[in-house]
C-alpha cells in the first residue's frame, strides 16, 4: 500500500472523497451531498455510479462489483464497504 493510501485509510476519508467526487459531477458544493442519503435521492444515475466505482477501485485498489452500490446505497455505506475490502486484503 502506498503512503498516500495509508494517509486516507479511514471510512471518513473515503466518504469525503466520494462526497467531493459526486459533488463535482453534480456541480454542487460537497457539503450539499448528504453522505447518509440514498444515492437516488442525491441524483446518482448509472453513469455516475459506474464512474464512482471505477474511481474507488483505482484509488483504493479494491474490486467493487456494480452490485456494491445497490447493497450499500449511501456514501457512508460504500465507504465502510471499501474500507472493509481494504482491511481484508491487509
Amino acid at each position: 500500500m502506498s503512503t498516500n493510501q495509508e494517509l486516507t485509510l479511514s471510512t471518513d476519508a473515503i466518504a469525503r472523497m466520494c462526497q467531493e467526487y459526486i459533488a463535482d459531477f453534480l456541480g454542487t458544493p460537497g457539503e450539499h451531498v448528504d453522505p447518509n442519503a440514498d444515492f437516488d435521492r442525491i441524483g446518482i444515475d448509472s453513469f455516475l455510479a459506474v464512474a464512482l466505482l471505477a474511481e474507488l477501485e483505482e484509488r483504493y485498489e479494491v474490486d467493487l462489483p456494480p452490485e456494491a452500490l445497490f447493497e450499500n446505497p449511501t456514501i457512508n455505506a460504500v465507504a465502510e464497504h471499501v474500507y472493509d475490502q481494504m482491511q481484508s486484503r491487509a
